[in-house]
């Protein structure tokens, strides 16, 4: 699957976007973000950790609102991942 990250998920990250490689059955998009926030547990200096962002993020699967933390995400999946922006 591919994962794009936006404004402060870019900087806790520390890319723009990466592909995570799913095998088995798939996962929830709760334990995507369980399996980012372990690739990536040092954010940059100054920055929240991913953890912290993905929490209080949106999500786009494949262009479309992902509220559910329980909807299954395939491995050819785009997952875009969208904190607040602006404070809101």
């Amino acid at each position: 699957m591919l994962v794009r990250y936006f404004a402060a998920a870019r900087a806790a990250a520390g890319t723009d976007s990466e592909s995570l490689p799913l095998e088995g059955p798939a996962p929830a998009r709760r334990e995507v973000e369980e399996l980012l926030a372990r690739r990536h547990p040092h954010p940059p200096p100054g920055q929240p950790s991913l953890a912290e962002v993905l929490a209080r993020s949106s999500y786009l699967l494949d262009g479309v609102a992902c509220p559910d933390p329980h909807t299954p995400v395939h491995d050819d999946a785009v997952l875009d991942v969208l904190p607040p922006f602006s404070g809101g």
